[in-house]
């Protein structure tokens, strides 16, 4: 499975809004592994609704239970070493969750004013839905739709969203 070769991933950039998302919400007791895995992929698609290029450049696959980034591990292993996060093991409604908590403030510099404001409304938007809600929410959106099982899903499938995910004004 092959990156897609016209966007750049920016792994510093990648790690700073998974703990910005972390930083904003992951004290919600809804915001585990797979609410950050969606929250993190509604904002690079998002924005690339908006401006036609991601933030941060990393890849999301379709996953069963919805997309998930390709870097996520490794991401969060360094946020851990680095001392900015922490993982934690919870109950959430009888289901084991995985949480993050931020450990210090993430530095938002590195976005500009249109990217923190994708970043905050995507969290504003969709930050209370839990897991369940957040992966059938994740399964309605075109780009998962389209893709095959365990392969990269594609931005320009944004374009095709119905009118409940769009973020773009069409008027």
């Amino acid at each position: 499975m092959l990156r897609n070769k016209n966007i750049k991933f920016n792994k510093e950039k990648f790690k700073t809004l998974m703990h910005y998302i972390i930083y904003k919400c992951g004290h919600k007791e809804n915001v585990g592994k797979t609410v950050l895995y969606k929250l993190l992929y509604f904002t690079d698609f998002n924005y690339y609704e908006l401006h036609e290029t991601m933030i941060t450049g990393e890849s999301y696959i379709k996953w069963t239970r919805g997309p998930a980034p390709r870097d996520f591990e490794e991401s969060k292993n360094e946020l851990i070493s680095e001392g900015k996060i922490e993982e934690i093991e919870n109950t959430f409604y009888n289901h084991t969750q995985i949480k993050y908590l931020s450990l210090k403030k993430p530095d938002d510099n590195v976005f500009n004013e249109q990217e923190l404001n994708c970043i905050n409304k995507t969290i504003k938007k969709l930050s209370n839905k839990n897991a369940s809600e957040m992966t059938a929410y994740s399964h309605e959106d075109m780009p998962w739709m389209v893709a095959e099982d365990n392969e990269e899903l594609e931005p320009e499938f944004v374009f095709y969203r119905d009118p409940e995910y769009c973020v773009g004004n069409y008027d």
